[in-house]
């Protein structure tokens, strides 16, 4: 029979191998929490698995998510981009990118590391919730809506609330998996 999964990944191998290895996992570290920011401020608007099918053409595109190269980001950098087919080719996003690249590194020199700030929201621990069925998860919520309230006063760009709780959930910030999935326990 195998394992149950979250309903919302099922049938698709890329979205079930996401599930299994990444989704809710918590994540510390600066580089992968920047990842998950830009991809999911790409997302807005689109459905995740259009970004995670076109994850590796972001790495290739965006330097390997090196946030301190997006920060420089030129015009001829900008323009290359709006023409990558391999992307979501959103000027807005494109420059909501580099502004964030940006805004990351000075909360690094603030907080020591942007990790050390992003954390602070849950007090360090992950907000465990018990979803019967994965429908039940929230958009937002009220730390989501703080933190999305700081981010965007620090200068953050495309970083509402729904955005903001979809990156929780990625870097395991909160456990949204099904309370029977396999993972619920595990991350």
């Amino acid at each position: 029979m195998g394992k149950h999964r979250c309903g919302w990944c099922k049938g698709d191998d890329l979205y079930e191998a996401y599930h299994d290895l990444e989704w809710g996992v918590p994540v510390r570290d600066d580089a992968t929490l920047f990842e998950f920011l830009i991809l999911e401020t790409f997302q807005a608007g689109l459905s995740w698995i259009t970004i995670l099918r076109k994850r590796e053409n972001f790495r290739k595109a965006f330097d390997h998510f090196d946030y301190k190269k997006i920060a420089r980001y030129d015009q001829s950098k900008i323009d290359a981009l709006l023409q990558d087919p391999g992307i979501v080719r959103n000027k807005l996003k494109i420059h909501a990118t580099i502004t964030n690249a940006q805004q990351f590194m000075k909360i690094q020199g603030e907080f020591g590391s942007f990790s050390t700030y992003i954390w602070g929201f849950v007090d360090g621990s992950p907000v465990k919730n018990s979803l019967e069925n994965y429908k039940e998860a929230p958009a937002t919520s009220a730390i989501s809506d703080a933190l999305s309230k700081d981010l965007k006063k620090r200068g953050f760009k495309f970083v509402g609330s729904t955005v903001v709780y979809a990156h929780m959930q990625a870097t395991g910030m909160v456990n949204d998996h099904e309370v029977n999935c396999f993972r619920y326990d595990e991350v």
